[in-house]
């Protein structure tokens, strides 16, 4: 009996170890418990592999009212696959365990009110939370982004989510063999009750379901959330059909970062004193700032539509100049490689009658316009992109709010809106689809919008600069519109890694409150830094490789960055600016940093006044005189062979920094830094070499060649020597009078030469 005991626990033991290769693997089963409440212990994948959880967990908690409750609180009464609990005699929970359904667990629940009086259920989190585990969840007061992402050892961060998964909840945690659990509930149908968008208020005998779905994962933490986001699109969609993603004719907006919004009667566009557009100074205050717009757009439509008869169309075409004057802002915008936007207003009813998508695309036929800004929706429709691509190829709709997931393959650019005051640091959209454009919408107007721009860099995507509101071009805006500026040409020169389908979020810091996305692109990887301390930081901030065919760089500050070795880990050391402290939980918060990880491509030295660069034939080299910049004077070189620049003869007189960066189809894959000192001597001539001698003279000998090295030091240094000691350098043969030249010989030779 003993002995059968122990062959049993052997068994178990081997079930338990067996490894497994998880890309084959799905969950089939987690195993309940009714044993104290209603709890989860162990799992069992599709092979029938079983692993045991680190310790029993609650199936959920939940807020009712303000109360946290959890499935292990209260008794469950099992029938079959249901699973019945009661909580407080307010709420009665039925949980289906519906099993694996496609690739995962899933299990259905119904809160249903059993009360006299209105109750709150909100905060479904699966699997509960604690130390050890990552979940999504509300928290905080009321606001439109008060969802947030909490991890062990860090303080919680607000995070973005699809405008009809605000409500969801979100866990992973670690389980036996290596493996992780993670696992979203997400809100389904109310039964007399009422949705909000973190709660749902449910009157006596009403009913909300929702549905909880598990699966796994192996490594980092934000391998579930990739799992839940981007594989199982929230579990919004089967399937993601991405023809327009893949449309050749569409893939311009993938590289744009700058739109700019007005108001038909915007000063800017045109004035109203001298009855003149003013949109070639518009386009052209646009190139001298962001080198180009990439989309602007114009709105001749709401407030005053529905003032008249008039429709949405008729007020283009009544525009001074009618539709044919904005096509020729078309074509000039485009020719300042700026895409012309128009917009589209589906609530306009009550006007003249014309039908929505005949009417929108004959206006991008007269006018040529490159997209549509699509009001109050979130989403596209088949129908809007086929009416534009009847008559234009090429023509982007644009949404007001952010397509939720099952709108995604309808449409391939969207904005964090307005509404929203202060973004949340993270935008999870940009896991569910990275090559889906965003645009954070800044309201210039409203106030300051340094925070916005810093944290849309720092979620790899554009800013939106919304003139809609009059005001808020002061010396603030100016100031933001550099800082603009400078993370605009980042994200462009990086745009290949900030389409990256596995980038990720939230690395680990060894500073709180000072975030790390990492993106990657080739043999290229980027980081891009938000800090939220006002004191700023300095110091070792992550891990990185210690491989000598990369380096380090700041595209920031475009600074080397010197990896720092402690205790057998290698680190970057990142330097943030702070601010007053009074600016913090304002629009003024907020400073940024971007690492790059770039492979030793260039080579390129700084040798007395030149530049030595190495040739490469298929990409471009470009010398910048100081920090790249869309203000900064450069020279662009395509070399065929090693060619050597002198300083002076690009760039003038000159002392200070020189940047040398290699590009690709204008994406970054290289960059050196230099910095050019003066008061130095160095060699300004040529070496011109004689006819070889054929023989010996009977007056000279041969001196024969041998190394040389030439170490000299000097206590003075008011005039430079050469920086030569330490050369070590091959001298070549070569002949020498056998006699010192005497005066006679000196005299002849002057007589002779006149």
């Amino acid at each position: 009996m003993i002995l059968n005991r122990f062959l049993i626990r052997i068994v178990v033991f081997f079930v338990f170890l067996i490894p497994v290769n998880l890309s084959s693997q799905s969950l089939s089963k987690v195993h309940l418990s009714v044993q104290n409440g209603l709890s989860a212990d162990s799992m069992t994948l599709s092979d029938n592999t079983n692993f045991l959880y680190k310790r029993k967990k609650p199936v959920l908690s939940f807020h009712l009212d303000e109360k946290i409750l959890t499935t292990a609180d209260v008794p469950a009464v099992r029938s079959g696959n249901n699973f019945e609990l009661e909580f407080d005699k307010k709420v009665r929970l039925v949980l289906v365990d519906v099993g694996s359904a496609g690739p995962d667990w899933q299990c259905s629940l119904e809160f249903e009110n059993i009360s006299g009086d209105t109750v709150s259920i909100s905060n479904v989190i699966p699997f509960d939370s604690d130390n050890e585990s990552v979940n999504i969840t509300g928290s905080g007061p009321w606001d439109l982004a008060r969802a947030w992402l909490f991890r062990p050892g860090y303080r919680p961060v607000r995070v973005i989510l699809p405008d009809n998964a605000w409500e969801m909840g979100y866990t992973s945690f670690k389980s036996e063999g290596g493996i992780s659990v993670c696992a979203i509930t997400r809100r389904q149908q109310t039964v007399g009750g009422q949705k909000q968008r973190y709660q749902t208020l449910l009157p006596p005998k009403a009913k909300v379901y929702y549905n909880m779905y598990a699966g796994i994962f192996r490594g980092e933490w934000q391998n579930g959330l990739r799992y839940m986001f981007r594989d199982r699109y929230l579990y919004d969609l089967e399937k993601f059909d991405n023809s327009l993603y893949e449309r050749a004719d569409l893939a311009w907006i993938k590289e744009s970062y700058i739109i700019i919004l007005q108001m038909a009667w915007d000063r800017e566009f045109f004035d109203r004193t001298t009855a003149k557009y003013t949109f070639p100074d518009l386009i052209r205050k646009g190139n001298e700032l962001f080198e180009n717009i990439d989309v602007w757009g114009i709105w001749p439509t709401w407030p005053r539509l529905g003032l008249d008869e008039r429709n949405q169309w008729d007020l283009y075409r009544d525009l001074p100049g009618g539709t044919s004057q904005l096509k020729s802002f078309g074509r000039l915008a485009r020719l300042n490689n700026t895409k012309f936007f128009i917009a589209y207003n589906p609530w306009d009813n009550s006007t003249r009658k014309e039908d929505h998508l005949r009417g929108m695309a004959q206006l991008i036929k007269e006018t040529e316009a490159d997209g549509v800004v699509l009001d109050t929706q979130g989403g596209s429709s088949h129908k809007l992109q086929a009416a534009a691509d009847s008559v234009r190829k090429g023509v982007i709709m644009f949404s007001e709010g952010m397509a939720v997931v099952k709108d995604m393959p309808g449409i391939i650019s969207g904005r964090v809106h307005n509404a929203i005051y202060f973004s949340p640091e993270l935008n999870l959209n940009k896991l569910i689809k990275p090559d889906f454009s965003i645009f954070r919408v800044c309201d210039v107007g409203e106030d300051i919008i340094h925070r916005e721009i810093a944290i849309a860099f720092f979620n790899g995507y554009g800013t939106e600069l919304n003139m809609f509101r009059p005001g808020g071009r002061d010396d603030n805006y100016r100031e933001d519109l550099e800082f603009l500026a400078r993370t605009t040409f980042i994200l462009r020169q990086n745009n290949d890694a900030f389409l990256d389908k596995d980038w990720t979020p939230l690395i680990d810091t060894r500073t709180d409150s000072v975030f790390v996305n990492q993106w990657t692109s080739g043999t290229k990887t980027v980081f891009t830094i938000l800090n939220m301390k006002s004191e700023g930081m300095e110091g070792r901030l992550f891990k990185i490789k210690n491989d000598s065919r990369k380096h380090y760089v700041s595209l920031w500050n475009h600074e080397n960055i010197v990896p720092i070795v402690e205790n057998g880990t290698t680190y970057a050391s990142v330097s943030v600016e702070g601010w007053p402290v009074s600016w913090s939980g304002t629009r003024k918060e907020g400073s940024v940093d971007c690492i790059a990880e770039l492979p030793v491509l260039l080579r390129s030295e700084l040798k007395g006044d030149s530049i030595f660069l190495k040739a490469h034939e298929k990409n471009k080299i470009i010398l910048w005189k100081g920090n790249p910049s869309y203000k900064t004077i450069s020279r662009e070189f395509n070399l065929s062979k090693d060619s050597i620049v002198r300083i002076k003869d690009i760039f003038g007189y000159y002392e200070g920094k020189i940047v040398v960066q290699l590009l690709s189809n204008n994406h970054l894959l290289d960059e050196d830094i230099h910095f050019f000192k003066g008061g130095k001597p160095w060699l300004i001539s040529s070496v011109v070499h004689t006819v070889r001698a054929t023989g010996i003279a009977p007056d000279m000998v041969l001196i024969p060649g041998t190394e040389f090295t030439f170490d000299v030091s000097t206590a003075e240094d008011f005039i430079p020597y050469p920086e030569v000691s330490g050369i070590t350098t091959k001298v070549d043969s070569f002949l020498i009078d056998k006699y010192p030249v005497t005066n006679a010989q000196y005299y002849e030779f002057l007589q002779s030469s006149g």
